[in-house]
């Protein structure tokens, strides 16, 4: 347990124990309607049996949330975690992010019998957890006041499966593996066992990466076929597939209170930003309180910060318990120079707009559009693909120095002068880059840096995209001269709340890709096999090609 109620400094951020006493009812079964059932456990203070219920819904095993099952039941509220079809003893097949339908009502009808429920509720988790409330917004739930998502979005496709049209390889491989190796251990899996599953990632994760084609490398890390993953890779396209797993419509038949959580270093991050939007649209948002919280944290961390638990518990004493009105907005830290928080009406800050600092020839980024100029060059290797450093990512992220890729021949670096004032950077970010590639398929990854006096490249936010004949991700840019296809790539990054202290500069890295964090493109137009080509780019960046980074800059 990363902490406990001992901790004074902890207290802090938690309300007072009401119950230091809690009692536990394991395996209690809910019946599916086309038959099966789901198991879940019961948290709750000895001397309250119809306290205010939060409910958690996880694929994880029901003992992976006993220490935060036990942290709010002493707090006075009973916790009920329901493990998902397929996993922690329930029923049925684990599709991954593909929930059953049934599950949400079943969970309720169930409820609504049961003497200690009180008729008012609260959902609770991060991740897969807070996946799980967004498809609860199926259908309106009267008992349900309030929800507090941490690190989840309501859509999986495109905001992090396949980001930019790429598969984010490293993460989900290795997220497969683990859960396969939870559900094989049957039953409820312990904590022991959850640690265990990580093993293998440890032991033949680089081997397993490296592995095509790619629909092996399940077998390379697992040792068997695992059947999520090849039905993620049996649809590589937008589909059927995906638009059930796209729960962002079910944002009007959210609860009145909704607290929602990320980190800038979260891949779930843009996800969750869709979601905000879509809760505060529609007459809906108008009725809705929500708040949003960005903090400086990787995957899933925030949860253990006294920031996040003080907000998390006002909601729960405000919509259970009548308390107090929680804060309302959006709330964000300011990296880089400024290291403090930020309260906002809303979020995109309205008042900031796209600046484009342009890409220049010699590495040299700025506010000045580029003239006439020889393009820079890039040779893409897939047999030795750019690494990928930090990020967003669920292992291992963070904002990490990049400064291992400079002067690889498939890492361009272009970086403007030194900052005589600082400026800030809050908001969306985006890239403009119009490359000439030899070949008709390539990726393009952007990332922002922050450049300091000392020479590190320090990750501020990034992306990419997959360029193809007729691909989403670009279009025909017109003619460089000579051989090859010109794209113009639209990079969709990660958002940001930076500053950049005077004296730094703010420094851009063009790749062909980040592996293992993305699938490496083989240049074939045949990511299922084994064949892979070399490619020879151009980055262009003249009069007719604009190329840019939009950063919403203002002047701290």
């Amino acid at each position: 347990m990363p902490w406990s109620d001992r901790g004074a400094g902890w207290k802090a951020g938690l309300p007072p124990v009401r119950c230091p006493r809690i009692l536990v009812r394991r395996g209690l079964a809910i019946p599916l309607p086309g038959g099966g059932r789901l198991l879940a456990d019961r948290y709750h203070p000895a001397d309250d049996e119809r306290a205010p219920l939060v409910l958690m819904r996880t694929p994880y095993g029901r003992r992976s949330g006993a220490w935060t099952a036990r942290l709010i039941a002493k707090r006075g509220y009973q916790v009920l975690i329901v493990a998902t079809a397929g996993t922690g003893g329930s029923s049925g097949r684990f599709r991954g992010w593909l929930l059953d339908p049934g599950e949400p009502g079943a969970v309720m009808d169930w409820l609504r019998t049961r003497p200690w429920f009180c008729g008012a509720m609260a959902t609770w988790g991060a991740s897969f957890l807070g996946y799980t409330q967004w498809q609860m917004g199926a259908e309106a739930i009267g008992e349900w006041r309030a929800a507090l998502i941490q690190d989840a979005p309501p859509e999986v496709y495109s905001t992090f499966l396949y980001r930019g049209g790429v598969l984010a390889l490293g993460d989900w491989l290795r997220w497969v593996q683990q859960m396969s190796s939870l559900g094989r251990a049957g039953g409820d899996p312990s904590l022991l066992r959850g640690a265990a599953a990580l093993l293998p990632a440890l032991l033949r994760g680089r081997r397993a990466y490296a592995h095509l084609p790619v629909s092996e490398a399940d077998r390379v890390l697992a040792g068997h076929r695992i059947d999520v993953f090849q039905e993620w890779l049996a649809h590589r396209r937008p589909g059927a597939l995906w638009q059930a797993m796209d729960h962002t419509a079910n944002a009007e038949r959210l609860p009145p209170l909704v607290h929602l959580a990320g980190g800038w270093y979260d891949p779930f991050l843009p996800g969750v930003l869709e979601g905000y939007a879509a809760l505060r649209s529609g007459e809906s948002g108008a009725r809705r309180s929500v708040r949003l919280l960005i903090g400086p944290w990787t995957h899933g961390w925030g949860l253990f910060t006294r920031t996040y638990m003080s907000e998390a518990f006002a909601v729960l004493e405000h919509a259970l318990r009548g308390g107090r009105a929680p804060a309302e907005g959006v709330r964000v830290w300011v990296g880089g120079g400024a290291g403090r928080w930020r309260d906002l009406d809303a979020w995109p800050p309205p008042e900031r707009t796209p600046t484009p600092l342009f890409l220049h020839p010699g590495g040299r980024l700025g506010r000045r559009r580029p003239g006439a100029c020889a393009p820079t060059p890039l040779r893409y290797d897939p047999a030795d693909p750019t690494p990928s450093v930090g990020g967003p990512v669920l292992f291992g992220g963070g904002a990490k120095d990049s400064r291992t890729l400079l002067g690889r021949a498939d890492v361009a670096a272009f970086a403007g002068p030194e900052l005589e004032e600082a400026v800030e950077a809050a908001g969306p970010v985006s890239a403009q880059v119009d490359v000439c590639s030899e070949l008709e398929h390539c990726d393009v990854f952007v990332r922002l840096c922050d450049v300091d006096p000392q020479g590190r490249w320090v990750h501020v936010c990034d992306g990419i995209v997959r360029l193809e004949p007729g691909g989403r991700g670009g279009e025909e840019a017109g003619s460089a001269g000579g051989a090859g296809r010109v794209y113009r790539a639209r990079v969709r990054m990660w958002p940001a709340a930076h500053l950049f202290a005077r004296g730094h500069r703010v420094g851009v890295l063009v790749t062909g890709g980040a592996h293992p964090r993305y699938e490496r493109n083989l240049g074939t137009g045949d990511q299922s096999g084994t064949a892979m080509r070399t490619n020879d780019l151009r980055i262009l960046h003249d009069g007719a090609h604009p190329s840019a980074v939009e950063l919403p800059l203002s002047t701290a």
